[in-house]
């Protein structure tokens, strides 16, 4: 009697832990978010993706009910910030703002953390993306594009041009523009865009790929030209700058911005995440505000932001080892 009480007391204590292990995480996923959650920036506070993604975290923290607080962790080219996210808990409190160098510090920086992005994260959907702009100095006699590449064609090496650093995004536009144009524009890395534009206005250098809001107030000037714009297509802040695809067929490259978590965060938190930031995006006073910054507002979830990683991924793997570029 005594031996038959006992078993069914295991047997009733395991069914009730069987009962807790599978309700538990599921409670949790139902109540998420219930505090809370951080955005962790590779870029310093400030400059344009800090400044985008504190505005969809402000209006995503309404649609989630729960602060959003940006941390800014810089360095290695953003792999601080995604081995922050990378080796996080995977429960959906901490998120990644990813960018291009997701796809690039794989073949760059193999040393570090997430080596394998597309299996070490989970992607939750696209935020917006900015073209590059080919701004020169106004001592550059070149005043079109074309001008610009038959002037680097006739003086090969000899015209400098920025970077925000070695393995930025603008510097492999640089690299990919010098194979694809049958140039050699010498590349001279910065320590952030500021100080480049800065040379490029006392003339101390030729040219530079940046950003629309690095730009602007420089243009404003008359203290440099833009010739062309790096998207498919040109954009409304400079509306008479042509695609560099005019000239290059083909030739196409973007900052985007995105959100990713840590693999492994269950579906229906990567979900709400998603349906968050496509709430946030549809606001017509953020998209304003985006659209003032040069920064288009892009559509997207897990299964589109997945596509766009695995193909530039390949894209700037083929550029870097075709440079012959190595991590400092």
């Amino acid at each position: 009697m005594r031996m038959t009480s006992i078993r069914g007391a295991s047997a009733l204590l395991s069914l009730l832990y069987a009962v807790t292990v599978h309700v538990a995480p599921a409670a949790a996923q139902a109540s998420y978010p219930d505090r809370p959650i951080r955005f962790v920036v590779g870029y310093a506070a400030g400059g344009l993706t800090d400044v985008t993604t504190r505005l969809v975290a402000e209006r995503m923290s309404r649609d989630l009910g729960q602060p959003i607080i940006i941390e800014n962790k810089t360095g290695a080219a953003t792999g601080v910030a995604s081995t922050a996210v990378a080796q996080s808990d995977p429960d959906g409190y901490t998120v990644l703002l990813g960018t291009p160098s997701l796809a690039i510090n794989p073949t760059l920086q193999p040393g570090w953390t997430p080596k394998d992005p597309m299996n070490e994260l989970s992607p939750v959907g696209l935020m917006c993306e900015s073209p590059f702009v080919l701004m020169v100095s106004s001592g550059v006699p070149a005043k079109t594009l074309d001008e610009f590449v038959a002037l680097a064609k006739a003086k090969p090496g000899q015209l400098n041009v920025a970077s925000s650093g070695n393995g930025s995004v603008n510097h492999l536009i640089l690299e990919m523009f010098n194979r694809r144009a049958g140039v050699q524009l010498a590349h001279i890395p910065y320590r952030g865009a500021a100080p480049a534009v800065v040379d490029i206005i006392a003339g101390r250098l030729d040219a530079t790929f940046a950003t629309p809001q690095d730009v602007i107030p420089v243009v404003e000037q008359k203290a440099a030209r833009v010739l062309a714009v790096t998207s498919a297509e040109p954009i409304s802040l400079f509306p008479d700058a042509p695609s560099v695809a005019r000239l290059l067929p083909g030739f196409r490259s973007v900052f985007w911005q995105a959100l990713f978590v840590r693999a492994g965060t269950p579906s229906p938190i990567v979900e709400r995440l998603a349906a968050a930031l496509r709430v946030a995006l549809e606001d017509p006073a953020l998209r304003a505000k985006m659209k003032e910054r040069g920064v288009t507002v892009l559509s997207g979830g897990p299964r589109e932001l997945g596509t766009l990683l695995a193909d530039e991924t390949k894209m700037w793997g083929d550029v870097i080892r075709s440079a012959g570029l190595r991590s400092e």
